[in-house]
């Protein structure tokens, strides 16, 4: 019998990392609680980008629409010498592997408002804001959060006195920098090196206003590194890095702040939202679970904004939790699945972080002679593209020869246009969310024997062919490869036959359709799924 006072999931930190974990397991029916210390949303903006991976998560959690209404598709992201000369450009425009641009711009605040009416619209889902957590104990079935309530007066937040313990089958620490989740579990940052004071101003031009100003770019001004971004539709962010001999102090007078943004904008055009000096740092924990608690977002990494990856980075980390608590908390998969999640964020994560810093080495440099070194090693070509974003290099894949196609295994899967005869959507609108197998040119159900059949069956896999031979289209079974990302990912890897995880990222692939019960075999075997045998 289910125990009525027991939570499946308690979740501490409502920012955006923890409304999405809230979202995406109430989402499947499971009952999450969320709490949070402060009492309402932080209203002022702090993450501007996410990607195209972000972007399939969104529409996954039923706001993908909602989303686009606030946010605009990236333009080119330009880095500058003091001279205005072109150093590095990476189009992010460019059309991604997931059906649309690389990234897009957005304003925090607006994203968190429709991710709390979503979490809040789900029936299982309980939003608690107001309450910090105190104590965190552990047992052999379960976990118990104690909990303290306080308002927020003149900045301050004061406990009110009152208190609760919940009990839950889990916990995620989703609860930031400072988490208390990680300090109760004895978790230490390991510091990567990387420390710099910038001030971030967000403003809103006022209406008409045009300004001359690069749409996305790194000023790599000796004389004042500055980042110039937009912050979601209808508003503009400045960074400044904070120089040697200048202070924190120095930086958060309103009159500084009017003077570094002079060349731009001033008072008479634009409002300031927001300035504050913060502190960029590249810091990842040791471990990310302890028993039956995991960390997310902050709590676990903080790097450098350079790459735009800090809010993407948590929004991956629920991600790839939630189909794993999905396995766990339905009974399928014991609750050592959660033990792949360390091996497989931690290092995505850490080559995020060291790409991150070597970004910012190139930005913040503030003597004269080594941006002009920096500068002639750019301008003759000398150094080499950025690596392409790292895949997963560990855990629930199968990147064993026969199965790694050239490196498939741990990609993120490609995404684009069906055809189904009759019209034209999105992949993961035509495909309900979970393990895929997708099969080249043909129905994966007839090369699937009957294990392989049962397999995919428990665990609730969709099969599906794609092809770009309309004659070899079969209604409901086979689709038209109507954008040919398929044909041409899979070509590319000289696969027939791959595996997709519900987090996007391929499992394992073949190069020859007979292979593929064995690789389903292999899935199986890896969930280490309960009582296969006895149940079956």
């Amino acid at each position: 019998m289910t125990d009525q006072n027991m939570f499946d999931v308690v979740v501490v930190g409502y920012g955006p990392v923890g409304q999405a974990m809230s979202i995406l397991l109430g989402e499947r029916g499971y009952r999450v609680a969320v709490f949070d210390r402060w009492p309402s949303l932080y209203p002022l903006p702090r993450a501007v980008f996410h990607d195209h991976e972000i972007r399939r998560v969104f529409h996954a959690m039923g706001i993908g629409k909602d989303v686009e209404a606030i946010s605009q598709p990236s333009a080119k992201y330009q880095w500058f010498n003091a001279d205005w000369k072109t150093l590095v450009e990476i189009d992010w425009s460019a059309e991604s592997i997931s059906d649309g641009p690389v990234g897009y711009l957005f304003n925090q605040p607006s994203l968190e408002a429709l991710l709390d009416r979503k979490a809040r619209s789900l029936p299982t889902v309980s939003v608690q804001q107001g309450w910090e957590a105190t104590g965190l104990t552990q047992f052999a079935d379960h976990c118990e959060l104690t909990l303290r309530r306080g308002t927020i007066g003149a900045g301050t937040w004061t406990p009110t006195g009152e208190t609760q313990t919940v009990r839950a089958r889990y916990v995620v620490g989703a609860d930031g920098a400072n988490s208390f989740v990680r300090r109760s579990l004895g978790i230490d940052f390991e510091d990567l090196g990387f420390q710099e004071d910038w001030l971030v101003i967000d403003l809103k031009p006022n209406e008409g206003v045009k300004l001359d100003v690069p749409d996305i770019g790194q000023w790599c001004n000796p004389a004042r590194p500055t980042t110039m971004v937009p912050g979601g539709p209808g508003y503009r962010r400045w960074e400044f890095m904070r120089l040697p001999h200048e202070t924190v102090e120095d930086l958060q007078k309103p009159e500084k702040v009017w003077e570094l943004l002079a060349p731009w904008v001033g008072p008479d055009n634009a409002t300031l939202v927001r300035y504050a000096v913060y502190r960029f740092r590249s810091l990842i924990a040791g471990a990310w679970r302890i028993g039956r608690t995991v960390l997310a977002g902050d709590a676990a990494h903080q790097m450098p904004p350079f790459m735009g990856q800090g809010m993407c980075s948590g929004l991956r980390d629920v991600w790839n939790l939630t189909w794993r608590f999905d396995l766990i908390l339905r009974g399928l998969a014991s609750d050592t699945l959660l033990d792949g999640y360390t091996p497989e964020r931690r290092p995505q994560v850490r080559a995020v972080i060291d790409a991150s810093i070597a970004m910012g080495q190139v930005v913040c440099i503030s003597d004269h002679e080594k941006a002009a070194e920096r500068d002639r090693a750019y301008l003759s070509g000398q150094v080499p593209p950025l690596p392409p974003f790292p895949g997963l290099t560990d855990g629930l894949i199968c990147a064993d020869t026969d199965f790694s196609c050239n490196g498939m295994a741990g990609l993120l899967s490609v995404h684009g246009q069906l055809d189904d005869g009759a019209n034209t959507l999105r992949y993961d609108d035509a495909v309900p969310n979970g393990f895929h197998v997708i099969t080249l040119d043909v129905d994966p159900e007839q090369i699937l024997d009957e294990d392989a059949r049962a397999t995919l069956a428990r665990i609730g896999a969709r099969t599906i062919g794609i092809t770009t031979d309309r004659a070899k289209m079969v209604p409901g079974r086979v689709v038209f490869d109507a954008s040919g990302k398929y044909r041409r990912f899979f070509d590319e890897h000289g696969a027939r036959a791959v595996i997709v995880r519900p987090d996007y990222y391929v499992f394992g692939a073949v190069r020859s359709l007979g292979e593929l019960p064995t690789l389903v075999h292999a899935l199986s075997s890896r969930l280490s799924l309960v009582d296969w045998h006895a149940m079956n």
